[in-house]
């Protein structure tokens, strides 16, 4: 039980650089709680997207190939890895950022 009341009293005493701990550790939960949110707004909006324009590129309102989208792929791929590091890395307690995610995306409807 002492790691318990380590934990909590870690929790409720304290500061970060002049930041009360516990408000360091509720920010990632915010801020993942709204990128869960819309996460799956727009999850909804780009699939209806990616419908038409598969449609649209089937009935030849315009090409879409595959080399295309390889070099646009490898074009902006390592850019889009390297800026989820780069959120994922600088938020503290990025498990209060994973929970707020997994949350937020469930919550949404």
């Amino acid at each position: 039980m002492s790691v318990f009341e380590g934990i909590i009293e870690f929790i409720t005493s304290g500061n970060v650089f002049g930041i009360p701990t516990f408000v360091v550790m509720v920010f990632p939960l915010i801020a993942g709680l709204i990128v869960g949110f819309l996460t799956r707004k727009f999850l909804k909006i780009a699939i209806i997207a990616a419908v038409v324009i598969l449609v649209a590129a089937y009935l030849g309102f315009f090409g879409l190939n595959l080399t295309t989208l390889k070099s646009l792929a490898e074009e902006f791929g390592p850019i889009a890895i390297q800026y989820g590091t780069l959120i994922i890395g600088i938020l503290p307690l990025g498990i209060g950022f994973f929970v707020g995610v997994i949350i937020g995306f469930l919550v949404a409807k």
